[in-house]
C-alpha cells in the first residue's frame, strides 16, 4: 500500500490536502503520472495544511449559499457554440472548461471545471445534462445547449 497526498479531487477517493492509502500500481501508474497525488512524507505533511487553506479559499462557504447557487444555475441553461461537420457532428468533445466559462458568461457565479462532471463525452449538437458538484452535499444540474456555429 502507498500513502499518498492528494493535490487535487479523486471522485471516490478524497478531496485536495488528504492523506489517502492506495495499491502501489494505482498510485505509479495513475495519480501521480497525472499529478493528482504527491508521495507522503513527513516534509509533505507541511503542504497539506497549504492546500487545505488553498481549498477552503475557493469552496462555497456554507450550505445555504450552495444552495442558492445551485438554484440560479438550474434555471438558466446555457448555450455552448461548437464547430459541427454535417449532421451535427462536433470536431472533438466539449470540455468542461467551456461549458464552465458558458455558465459565467450567462450571468452565473464562475464554476470550477473540475467540479463539473459530464456523465457521456458530447460529441454532437443537442440538449444535454451535466451535473456540478458545488458543495460536499450540494449537486446542480444544469441543461447544456449544443449548438453549431
Amino acid at each position: 500500500m502507498a500513502k499518498l497526498i492528494l493535490t487535487h479531487e479523486v471522485t471516490g477517493l478524497g478531496e485536495p490536502g488528504d492523506v489517502v492509502e492506495v495499491k502501489d500500481g494505482y498510485a505509479r501508474n495513475f495519480l501521480i503520472p497525472r499529478s493528482l497525488a504527491t508521495p507522503w512524507t513527513k516534509g509533505a505533511e507541511k503542504d497539506v495544511t497549504a492546500i487545505r487553506r488553498a481549498r477552503k479559499a475557493r469552496e462555497i462557504a456554507t450550505l445555504d449559499d450552495a444552495k442558492a447557487l445551485a438554484d440560479s444555475i438550474a434555471a438558466k441553461p446555457v448555450t455552448v457554440t461548437a464547430k459541427a461537420g454535417p449532421g451535427g457532428r462536433l470536431f472533438g468533445a466539449i470540455t468542461t472548461a467551456e461549458i464552465a466559462s458558458a455558465v459565467a458568461a450567462e450571468g452565473g457565479k464562475s464554476v470550477d471545471k473540475r467540479k463539473i462532471e459530464i456523465g457521456q463525452p458530447i460529441k454532437s449538437t443537442g440538449d444535454y445534462s451535466v451535473s456540478i458538484r458545488l458543495h460536499p452535499e450540494v449537486s446542480a444540474k444544469i441543461a447544456v445547449k449544443v449548438v453549431a456555429g
